[in-house]
């Protein structure tokens, strides 16, 4: 918590300079598959050659390591609705994958009230706004979104391959995990540094899918879409194309900012997480200088946190019989809030996902409790393994 950060993470750059260097002090991949070519086709048509195509889209689940490298294969030109239920898929374990981690660090902070809490619950925010919008989408195109199903087990990589490398664990604050986990989940594209044999970024899939929706135009149904306000934000039906660039935009820009620089993401003193969780890292604001971009600006404090100790993999073995109980009340509820998500996209709508939201919240007593009972090794403290209870079937 104390150590200082990389010198070369912090030298003058230029956009392109920066995210290179950032992404490389994160730990993230910086190298992405270079584009294919796109066809439009007319207006709601597939695309021609499609159903060949996309004969091997039904075998393409969130789990699989190689469904989103497998989706971008598909030529821009063969992509239409069936390519676009399955990618809608995968973004949606996407986002669900990051709400986890993201949590664990904010609740590990002691004081709310603390510039670095302050900014991680704004994040929580915009990654449920997140889930909302690919959901949204999902259902406007007659999908059906699988969130319980789509759940992770941590640690283990991003849902579809996305970031290959990148280990996403559940861990209290440190710089490190903001690091290797916060930092790597948003890196930004490094256009300059492209290979077809790397994973694709998380922004580049998110490209290929308004791509696809440009390409298509795809009849929008708002049935079961879900208006809800989720933190600062509005979650609103999609019900053109324009809504649907404005929506994937949303999701870009809040997570890794614009193409063009770092102050496009800064507006109401919201930077995009990229920045925000590299504000943390560095303990410093970012501002420009007279020699570019550099996180110079006011003091970011650590804060005091609770030493929740990283998950192991398997989850937590041998607990206490209180600990248990503790972890099987948190899975539980967190299994309630992924069936209210399930059941708000199936019919529910507003209330059956304002009450899971509510369930959500009632998550922070039981994970602050776990939190705050150390470990047998004296290293670290408990804390929740966020594990999908499932129900047996009658």
């Amino acid at each position: 918590m104390g150590e200082e950060p990389d010198e070369s993470a912090v030298a003058p750059f230029k956009r392109r300079k920066f995210l290179a260097s950032a992404a490389l002090a994160a730990g993230a991949p910086t190298a992405v598959a270079g584009p294919a070519q796109a066809t439009a086709e007319p207006a709601g048509a597939e695309p021609a050659g499609a159903a060949a195509a996309e004969a091997g889209l039904a075998g393409l689940g969130t789990a699989g390591l190689g469904s989103v490298a497998q989706l971008m294969a598909v030529p821009e030109d063969s992509r239409g609705v069936a390519w676009l239920r399955s990618a809608l898929q995968v973004a949606v374990g996407l986002e669900l994958s990051t709400i986890p981690p993201y949590l664990c660090g904010w609740w590990s902070v002691r004081d709310h009230r603390s510039e670095v809490a302050r900014m991680l619950r704004r994040i929580v925010g915009d990654e449920m706004y997140h889930l909302g919008i690919v959901c949204n989408l999902l259902v406007a195109v007659g999908g059906r979104p699988q969130i319980k199903a789509a759940a992770p087990v941590y640690p283990g990589p991003l849902p579809g391959g996305v970031r290959a490398g990148v280990t996403v664990y559940l861990s209290g604050l440190t710089k490190p995990f903001v690091r290797d986990v916060m930092m790597a989940i948003e890196a930004p594209e490094v256009s300059l540094a492209r290979s077809v044999q790397a994973s694709p970024t998380v922004g580049q899939f998110y490209d290929g899918m308004l791509g696809a929706f440009r390409a298509v135009r795809p009849d929008l149904s708002t049935r079961e879409q879900v208006t809800q306000h989720i933190d600062t934000d509005e979650l609103r039906p999609v019900r053109s194309l324009d809504d649907v660039e404005h929506a994937i935009e949303v999701i870009r820009e809040q997570g890794e900012g614009t193409d063009s620089s770092p102050t496009d993401s800064f507006s109401d003193d919201r930077p995009a997480h990229y920045y925000a969780f590299g504000e943390i890292y560095h303990g410093r604001e970012l501002r420009e200088t007279d020699d570019g971009w550099r996180f110079v600006g006011p003091p970011v404090p650590f804060p005091e946190v609770r030493p929740m100790a990283p998950v192991p993999v398997g989850g937590w073995r041998n607990t206490p019989a209180h600990v248990g109980g503790l972890l099987f009340r948190f899975d539980a509820m967190y299994s309630t809030v992924l069936d209210s998500l399930d059941a708000a996209w199936a019919g529910g709508g507003h209330r059956t996902l304002s009450a899971g939201i509510r369930t959500m919240r009632g998550l922070a007593k039981p994970a602050v409790e776990l939190m705050e009972i150390g470990l047998p090794s004296g290293r670290g403290t408990y804390g929740p393994q966020f594990r999908a209870l499932r129900r047996p079937r009658r």
